[in-house]
């Protein structure tokens, strides 16, 4: 089963949604507020996903931009880059969606139809 973690008031998600209904695909949504990843979990998504770390995170969102991240990850460990994460859905990269195989960050039509099947 795909797992997405999303965010209800996020505009992109809300579009990577329709999406997925419209293709007929069968998912299982999670709230990425309220429960989003901790570290174990974003370890192994960010392994499976094959991506740098820091597309991971929603460089977008206020948090982000809050906390001044884009000055502060560039000297942060790869652990305290995880620490972080876990900490707050609001900091990860939405939507997740997660397949048996694959994790993506972000909705790209393109990249999701290889994933689904749709």
């Amino acid at each position: 089963m795909i797992k997405v973690y999303c965010y209800s008031k996020c505009s992109t998600c809300k579009k990577a949604i329709k999406w997925l209904d419209e293709k007929g695909v069968k998912y299982q949504l999670i709230d990425i507020k309220e429960n989003h990843p901790d570290e174990k979990t974003l370890r192994s998504f960010h392994k499976k996903s094959g991506l740098a770390l820091k597309k991971f995170f929603n460089t977008s969102g206020m948090l982000y931009r809050d906390l001044e991240l884009s000055k502060k990850l560039p000297d942060m460990s790869e652990d305290e880059q995880f620490k972080l994460l876990a900490s707050d859905g609001m900091l990860v990269k939405r939507p997740l969606l997660i397949t048996k195989d694959k994790v993506l960050t972000g909705f790209k039509e393109s990249e999701w139809e290889g994933l689904t099947g749709k």
